[in-house]
C-alpha cells in the first residue's frame, strides 16, 4: 500500500514520543489493518459490504491521523452516493 508516510510517522511520534520500536510496531499495525480493509473493499459483493469496509478504513485513518487518505475515502463515498442516486 502506497501512501504519504510522513503524516503517519508524525502522528505516531506525537502519540508515543521517540520510541522507534513502538512507532515501527504501530506503523506496521496500521499498514496491516489498512491492507485488510482494502482487500475487503476489493472483495465486497454488495454496496453495504463495500461501504462498511470503507467506513472501517476511514476510522482507521482517523485514528492514525492520515488525513490525506480520509479525504480520498470521503471522495469515494461521495461518488458512490451520487452513482447510487443516479440508478
Amino acid at each position: 500500500m502506497a501512501f504519504e508516510g510522513g503524516t503517519l510517522n508524525m502522528a505516531l511520534a506525537a502519540a508515543v514520543g521517540d520510541d522507534a520500536g513502538l512507532v515501527r510496531d504501530l506503523r506496521r499495525a496500521f499498514l496491516e489493518s489498512a491492507d485488510r480493509q482494502i482487500d475487503m473493499l476489493s472483495r465486497a459483493l454488495d454496496d453495504s459490504s463495500w461501504h462498511l469496509a470503507l467506513w472501517r478504513l476511514k476510522g482507521l485513518c482517523g485514528s492514525f491521523g492520515v488525513v490525506h487518505m480520509i479525504a480520498l475515502i470521503e471522495e469515494a463515498q461521495r461518488q458512490a452516493t451520487q452513482a447510487a442516486a443516479a440508478r
